[in-house]
């Protein structure tokens, strides 16, 4: 099986170099008309120039592709609204985003302003609810639509000074959890990548031994895997150094501790057992996690009265 985007049109937000660059590049090679869109910021999103969306339009031409340059910030909705009608308006469609643009405003957070904290959200998170809003109809009227969120490890697992980016990342898992299920029944596939590059955003921060695996390129062909014809939906893979795993959000066997007076007690006594992970399970949704506890509460009632 060869995924072919032949004549599938996709707009990749922070596309001006990178991993979005790596993504624009690999998605024109299959075939895939592009919206290249980037501010041309600088990492910490201060500044701004058409120039670099325009070298990687470039070069997306060069190689006999078709692509057009977008500087539109993704924290201002109504100028996100005119990338996608511009990208209709050109190509009667749009079938694929990857919503990569981001900024960084590392600090502990008790030396972190909130200006920084509300600056990484407007971009990370609100810039991806403003470009997914933006396609949602119109993909729900193609019945066809492929949403890929960059999340990454900072948000999963935590990671030191980055309390901002890690809340952003993480707000986009819960993001893509339930548009996975609102986009089902239109064939809108939604996934999360969490990539593991050497970007701008990573430069001092590792060996440069390290640095030289952890190549864009290496992250992209997990891109293209969760925005193909057969994608997953709700699907959380990582990528980095040519690896590619799967991150979930799990739910133990757990316990029935009930609701009386000791139940407290109860829980800090017995974390060991809430927590044993052997038979844990992914939801299919936060209403099914519910029934699971109902189910619990159930069985323990109907033990007691056995009793």
């Amino acid at each position: 099986m060869t995924i072919d985007l032949s004549g599938r049109v996709a707009i990749v937000t922070g596309a001006g170099g990178g991993l979005g660059r790596a993504h624009a590049l690999l998605l024109a090679r299959r075939g895939a008309k592009l919206v290249v869109n980037d501010l041309g910021s600088a990492p910490n999103g201060s500044g701004g120039s058409p120039a670099t969306a325009q070298r990687v339009v470039a070069e997306i031409e060069a190689m006999g592709g078709e692509a057009i340059e977008n500087c539109a910030s993704v924290s201002d909705y109504s100028a996100v609204e005119q990338m996608v009608a511009e990208a209709k308006g050109r190509w009667g469609r749009v079938d694929i985003l990857v919503n990569n643009a981001g900024i960084l405003r590392d600090k502990t957070f008790a030396k972190m302003d909130l200006a920084d904290f509300q600056a990484v959200i407007d971009v990370h998170l609100m810039g991806a609810v403003h470009c997914s809003k933006a396609v949602w109809n119109l993909m729900r009227e193609q019945n066809y639509g492929r949403i890929v969120m960059t999340t990454s490890s900072s948000g999963l697992y935590g990671n030191f000074g980055q309390s901002n980016y890690g809340a952003a990342k993480l707000a986009l898992v819960g993001f893509m959890q339930t548009l996975a299920l609102e986009g089902a029944r239109n064939n809108i596939r939604v996934n999360c990548l969490a990539p593991t590059a050497a970007t701008r955003m990573m430069e001092g921060l590792l060996p440069q031994a390290m640095l030289d695996l952890l190549t864009p390129e290496s992250v992209s062909p997990a891109m293209l895997a969760l925005v193909a014809d057969e994608a997953p939906t709700r699907t959380i893979l990582c990528a980095g150094a040519g690896a590619v795993e799967q991150a979930h959000v799990t739910l133990t066997r757990g316990i029935h501790a009930g609701t009386g007076n000791d139940a407290p007690e109860q829980i800090l006594a017995r974390l060991g057992e809430i927590g044993d992970r052997s038979g844990e399970i992914v939801p299919g949704s936060g209403d099914e996690q519910g029934k699971i506890e109902l189910a619990k509460a159930g069985y323990a009632s109907a033990e007691m009265e056995e009793a």
